[in-house]
């Protein structure tokens, strides 16, 4: 038995004690044998060194590429089950399919505690959904009312479509698209623990509270730990999407090269929709003026990256919709300088209004005729 550094650390090579995170939960057992991702988990916990069996150090590294390659065929599978499903699917519309979509996360989240969270289900039903996804959707779609505790389920799908949109615009490799997505759809998974209380709370939250709180990502990533045919991507996520590029998030305090790409998008998406859904304690938010904040957020919060990749795409699809100005005025958008992406030209009852020259206009919702 020895310690050994992370950076030192094989796959293969065998844990001689149990590997606990920084608030004390089980990471790995001892026993566990390291494979590649493990490498991952530990790296994103900030564990330092771990004790190994020194019999095991380097004698099996070889034996963990066929686990991925087994993995591989067996995602292979799956997609191809998919892609029969949806061949012969009765869809209807992305309306009547985003709310099915939005029951099936209810019911994968309630049931999370007792059962395996249901991928292969969420994946079909996700694929069947992004068949009728348009880029433009992302500034203008609105669920119907909202209730009080179905809020989480609708910010769930509607990240999991942003961050798959996003996942093409910043080129990312087709394979990770749909993990993207569920990362986007599980983030939140962990506030399943949170007592209901506090996370609906209307009130402000007292540091007791807050902290309760802030253990959603704890509970989540421990919920997806052992969760088959998603990567480490998905489960990284529901543990590090609300860690900051200056190192001021939590529950890690990571910084920008340790928090993965996932995350990073997945922060985004789930920003954006957390401010423009409607609830029953809390009115939406104009979807330019929150592009507008989440480019402040860029500056140390957010990956600037993918920041200006989403407000750019989100925004060039945009010239000639029917848009709602912040006085109640209707009009179309005639040109949008890629400058200032949020504040286009917009055509007004035979007159333009330049939105950068007037500041105090903004654009307060887009008219989905």
């Amino acid at each position: 038995m020895v310690m050994m550094s992370i950076i030192e650390l094989k796959p293969g090579t065998k844990l001689a004690k149990d590997v606990h995170t920084p608030l004390g939960g089980l990471l790995l057992s001892k026993g566990k044998v390291i494979l590649p991702r493990d490498l991952e988990i530990l790296r994103a916990f900030l564990v330092q060194t771990v004790e190994v069996d020194m019999n095991t150090v380097g004698s099996s590294e070889g034996g963990s590429a066929y686990s991925t390659q087994e993995e591989q065929e067996k995602q292979i599978q799956v997609d191809q089950q998919i892609a029969e499903i949806i061949n012969t699917a009765d869809v209807t519309s992305f309306e009547e399919e985003y709310e099915r979509m939005v029951t099936l996360t209810k019911k994968a989240f309630n049931e999370a505690m007792a059962f395996e969270v249901p991928v292969f289900e969420l994946r079909t039903q996700f694929s069947i959904l992004i068949l009728h996804l348009k880029n433009d959707q992302v500034l203008h779609f609105s669920p119907r009312s909202i209730k009080r505790d179905d809020y989480m389920y609708h910010n769930a799908v509607l990240t999991a479509l942003t961050s798959y949109l996003i996942a093409q615009w910043c080129e990312l490799p087709q394979r990770d698209w749909i993990q993207v997505a569920l990362a986007g759809l599980l983030h939140n998974i962990g506030n399943i623990k949170v007592s209901p209380e506090i996370l609906y709370s209307t009130k402000p939250l007292g540091k007791t509270e807050e902290e309760e709180v802030r253990k959603h990502t704890t509970h989540g990533y421990t919920i997806l730990k052992n969760v088959k045919a998603i990567n480490d991507g998905v489960r990284l996520t529901a543990l590090q999407h609300h860690e900051k590029i200056d190192g001021s998030g939590y529950p890690l305090r990571l910084e920008g090269h340790q928090i993965h790409t996932y995350s990073k998008i997945v922060a985004v998406a789930d920003i954006f929709h957390a401010m423009t859904l409607e609830r029953p304690y809390k009115s939406s938010q104009s979807p330019y003026l929150v592009l507008e904040q989440i480019m402040q957020e860029s500056f140390g919060k957010l990956d600037p990256k993918i920041v200006q990749t989403f407000i750019r795409k989100v925004t060039q699809f945009h010239n000639g919709a029917v848009v709602e100005l912040s006085d109640h005025r209707r009009g179309s958008i005639i040109f949008t300088d890629r400058d200032h992406p949020t504040r286009p030209m917009v055509a007004v009852e035979g007159a333009i209004v330049n939105l950068v020259a007037e500041r105090q206009l903004y654009i307060k919702r887009v008219i989905n005729e």
